[in-house]
């Protein structure tokens, strides 16, 4: 790609209407700003997040979508980018690591107070500009890696260097809710050997933190979720039982407490329903048990729980991204699958060319797809 100018006549999935199929249009994708990188795409894929502002919140003019597990390959640098060259092989992440604001000095916390995602951001935080045009009409990015496209550009600090080793159609699915699930029970939750989990929904994400739950040694995985079909999958990520909550007549906390003798020692929340939160808060046992939040829930919800089951030593958390910091920490995420410490094949249930990609809304929607592979070659 000519860096010297605006690059004309690369395939794009625009989201121009809310609920409507995508449209593959020719964009032009200007040349990266400082502290920006232009990368090609390789293969990409898509997440609930991306079907939840498909529905409900994209206006003319939006272009959708964001970094749900990608590869990408950096084509060219921008002004003060010192750290990635062209051809080094990467993964954009939704959020950020700008590595000098409070957050990211923090050993605990990677929400980066530059680059933490905004999702009505549709623009670069260099110029407040948008780096996609048609026909010199700007498109928007969405969450800072727009990647239903063929080359996208990217602020450097939302971009980790991975091994160039590591197969591009597998970690691609490490840039968002693998990562995330994952992330939750092994660096938030964090099960000793032999302890037992309850994971609630059974989606990706879910899937992921039983996952971590399995390689962590947990002793019994138990699986919430409200759809028995999901159950079989599950058996592949650890799960060990599976709790239907529409099959009691009492809280389903009071039923996990009943199989565990007390309550389970860790559990990880991946619904974002607050009924499901508090059930998970709930199910843990008194004395250690630690319920940690991954779910996005809706923007008016609260929820109440006694504050004796506090005061008995239950532990709360809440976790983004799994507590990665996306540059300082997913290369050794990739690098723990280099080395068959966790498995990610499973997750990846179809794959379907780039022109095919209104496909995989409707593999997702229909809840067939864990995650599905989109190839930008197609």
């Amino acid at each position: 790609m000519d860096d010297d100018d605006m690059d004309h006549g690369h395939s794009a999935a625009v989201a121009w209407e809310a609920g409507k199929p995508l449209v593959i249009e020719e964009v032009e994708v200007a040349p990266p700003q400082k502290n920006e990188v232009r990368l090609k795409i390789l293969f990409t894929s898509l997440c609930h997040t991306d079907v939840y502002f498909w529905e409900a919140k994209v206006t003319a003019n939006s272009y959708l979508i964001h970094a749900c597990g990608l590869h990408l390959i950096v084509e060219s640098v921008g002004e003060g980018v010192t750290d990635l060259q062209p051809g080094d092989h990467v993964l954009p992440v939704f959020t950020g690591e700008c590595k000098e604001c409070p957050h990211c000095h923090s050993e605990e916390s990677n929400m980066c107070d530059l680059l933490r995602i905004n999702t009505d951001r549709g623009v670069m935080i260099n110029d407040g500009q948008s780096r996609f045009s048609i026909k010199g009409k700007p498109i928007y990015h969405f969450v800072g890696t727009s990647t239903f496209s063929e080359y996208t550009v990217t602020h450097v600090g939302c971009v980790a260097k991975i091994n160039p080793a590591a197969p591009l159609d597998k970690v691609c699915v490490l840039s968002c809710g693998i990562s995330t699930g994952f992330g939750a029970t092994v660096n938030v939750a964090k099960p000793k050997k032999g302890q037992t989990v309850a994971i609630f929904g059974l989606g990706a994400v879910g899937l992921a933190a039983a996952e971590g739950a399995r390689v962590s040694g947990a002793s019994r995985i138990i699986g919430v979720d409200l759809n028995p079909s999901r159950f079989n999958e599950a058996k592949k990520f650890g799960v060990t039982e599976f709790v239907n909550p529409k099959d009691y007549d009492k809280p389903v906390q009071q039923v996990i407490a009943e199989m565990t003798n007390g309550g389970v020692d860790r559990s990880v929340e991946c619904t974002g329903s607050v009924q499901a939160m508090i059930s998970a808060f709930e199910c843990v046992h008194d004395g250690w048990g630690v319920a940690v939040l991954v779910g996005v829930p809706n923007k008016d919800d609260a929820f109440k729980t006694h504050p004796m089951n506090l005061l008995n030593e239950r532990t709360l958390k809440g976790t983004f991204f799994g507590n990665y910091k996306p540059r300082s920490d997913l290369p050794s995420v990739v690098e723990k699958y280099m080395n068959k410490e966790m498995e990610l094949e499973k997750f990846i249930t179809h794959a379907v060319p780039f022109s095919e990609i209104n496909k995989a809304f409707d593999l997702m929607l229909s809840g067939e797809s864990i995650r599905c592979i989109i190839r930008m070659d197609g």
